[in-house]
C-alpha cells in the first residue's frame, strides 16, 4: 500500500534533499576557475589593465601595478609570454612556490587558491598567460559577501518547496473535495456509488477511505430505501383492517343491542389481526437496530422449544427433527429464534396434516444451515426470486398472513452475514434454508 504518510514524508525529505543538492552545486558552480576569473571585481579586469601598463608604460610599471595589487588585494600574480619566458615573476615566496610545486597533486588543501587565464593584447596581438595566486580564505570572504549566490540558493529552494507543496497539496486537497462531494451528495440522498470509483482504485488511506465511504454510502442507501418502501407498504397494509374496523364501528352504531352483540368478535378479530400485523412489521423494523452482543445458543433445544410452541398451535401438525449432536453456534438468541420461529410458522400455514414438517441443521466448515421444509403446493418458479420481500405473497395463496415472514427471516440471515435460499423441494413441497456464518467449533 502507498501509504499517505510515507508519500508526505518521502516528498518532504525529497525536498530537503533537491534544496540542498542543489545548493552544493550552485556552491560548486561558483567555485569554478571560470566564474571566478570572469567575476571577481580585481581579476576579472586585471589582465587587461596589465597589458595596457606594459604597452604603453613599460615592464617597470607593470612590475609596480602588480606589486601595488598584492599589497592592497593580496593577489600575488605571474605573467608569461609567447614563448613561455616569465615576464614578470611575481611576488610570490619562494618557499610557498616550492611547496606548491611539490603539492600540486593536492592543490585544493594548499591555503591559497592558483588560477590561470589567456590574454590576447587588442593593440599588439600578442598573447599573454596570468596565474593568479589568491589566498582561499579571501575568495570565500568574497563569495559570502556576493549576494548572487545567497540570493539564488535562497530562490532555488523557495521555487524547490513551492513546486512540492502545490504537488503535495493538490494530492490531499483533490481527494478530500471530492469525498466532500459525496458526503453532500449523501447528505441529499442522491450519492451516486461510481462517483468516487476513481478514488476507491488508490492504494493509499484515501482509497481505503473511499472504499469505506462507499460500502458506507451503499449501506445507507439501501436503509433508506427500504424504509421508505417499509412505509409505502406498511400505509398500504394498515388501511385494509383499518377500513375494516370503521366499518364495523359504523355497523354497530346504527344496529340494535342484540345485532351490536354479534359485531363484537368481528372487532376483536380486526383488532388482533391489526396488533399481529403492527407486532410483524416492529419486529422487520428492530431488525436494523444494533442487536447487541452475540452468546452460542444450543441450536437443539431452540429448534425443540419451537416445535412445542407449533404443536399448541397447530396440534394436527407433525415437526420432525434432525441436529447431529450437539450443535451450537455465535448468534442473537432472539433474531434467530423468530426467525426460525417464522419459517417454522410458514410451513405450518401449506403443510398437509399426514405430511411431517423436516427440519434439519447441519455445520458445513465454517456455516451453519437450518433447513425448514413442508409438503405443501410450493412456489412457481417466477416468483421464487421475490419471496422473501416485505408484504410479497405469491399469487393463489389463501393461507393466512401479511407477508412478512419470510422478509424477517431473510433480514436476519443478512444481519449474521448470511443467506435464506428459498426454493421447491425436488420431490415437492417447499424448503427455506438459512445459512448463517460461525466461527464457534462444533
Amino acid at each position: 500500500m502507498r501509504s499517505l504518510f510515507w508519500r508526505v514524508f518521502a516528498s518532504f525529505w525529497l525536498a530537503i534533499a533537491l534544496v540542498a543538492g542543489l545548493s552544493l552545486l550552485l556552491s560548486r558552480t561558483l567555485d569554478r576557475d571560470a566564474w571566478v576569473l570572469s567575476q571577481h571585481p580585481v581579476i576579472k579586469n586585471l589582465a587587461a589593465d596589465w597589458t595596457r601598463h606594459y604597452e604603453t608604460r613599460g615592464l617597470d610599471a607593470a612590475q609596480r601595478y602588480l606589486e601595488e595589487l598584492r599589497q592592497q588585494q593580496r593577489i600575488d600574480v605571474q605573467v608569461f609570454g609567447e614563448n613561455g619566458e616569465p615576464l614578470i615573476e611575481g611576488t610570490f615566496p619562494r618557499r610557498a612556490a616550492a611547496l606548491e610545486e611539490r603539492h600540486s597533486k593536492r592543490e585544493r588543501h594548499l591555503p591559497w587558491r592558483r588560477l590561470t587565464s589567456e590574454y590576447i593584447s587588442p593593440i599588439s596581438g600578442e598573447t599573454f598567460l596570468f596565474l593568479y595566486r589568491i589566498p582561499r580564505t579571501e575568495v570565500a570572504a568574497w563569495h559570502r559577501e556576493s549576494l548572487f549566490g545567497p540570493l539564488s540558493a535562497l530562490s532555488i529552494a523557495l521555487v524547490v518547496l513551492t513546486l512540492f507543496s502545490v504537488l503535495l497539496t493538490l494530492s490531499i486537497t483533490r481527494p478530500l473535495n471530492r469525498l466532500r462531494g459525496a458526503v453532500h451528495d449523501l447528505g441529499q440522498t442522491a450519492y451516486q456509488q461510481n462517483s468516487l470509483a476513481q478514488l476507491a482504485g488508490r492504494h493509499d488511506e484515501f482509497g481505503v477511505l473511499a472504499r469505506d465511504f462507499n460500502r458506507m454510502g451503499e449501506r445507507l442507501q439501501g436503509l433508506i430505501g427500504s424504509q421508505r418502501q417499509l412505509l409505502r407498504d406498511v400505509s398500504h397494509e394498515l388501511r385494509s383492517p383499518l377500513a375494516r374496523l370503521r366499518i364495523a364501528i359504523a355497523l354497530s352504531e346504527r344496529a340494535t343491542p342484540s345485532e351490536r352483540e354479534k359485531l363484537w368478535p368481528r372487532l376483536t378479530q380486526e383488532c388482533d389481526r391489526l396488533e399481529a400485523l403492527i407486532s410483524e412489521i416492529l419486529a422487520l423494523a428492530r431488525l436494523d437496530a444494533e442487536p447487541g452482543a452475540t452468546h452460542p445458543i444450543d441450536l437443539s433445544a431452540l429448534l425443540s422449544k419451537l416445535r412445542e410452541d407449533a404443536r399448541l398451535a397447530a396440534p394436527e401438525q407433525e415437526v420432525r427433527i434432525e441436529v447431529p449432536g450437539t450443535l451450537r453456534l455465535q448468534s442473537w438468541p432472539d433474531l434467530l429464534e423468530r426467525a426460525l420461529d417464522n419459517l417454522l410458522r410458514n410451513a405450518l400455514r401449506f403443510n398437509p396434516s399426514d405430511q411431517p414438517i423436516e427440519i434439519t441443521a447441519e455445520r458445513r466448515e465454517q456455516r451453519v444451515l437450518v433447513s425448514v421444509r413442508d409438503h405443501g403446493p410450493g412456489v412457481s418458479p417466477e416468483h421464487l426470486a421475490q419471496l422473501g420481500e416485505p408484504f410479497y405473497r405469491a399469487p393463489g395463496q389463501t393461507a393466512a398472513g401479511y407477508g412478512l415472514g419470510l422478509a424477517i427471516a431473510r433480514r436476519t440471515a443478512e444481519r449474521h452475514g448470511g443467506t435464506l435460499h428459498l426454493s421447491n423441494h425436488s420431490d415437492g413441497g417447499f424448503v427455506a434454508t438459512l445459512e448463517i456464518p460461525d466461527t464457534q467449533p462444533g
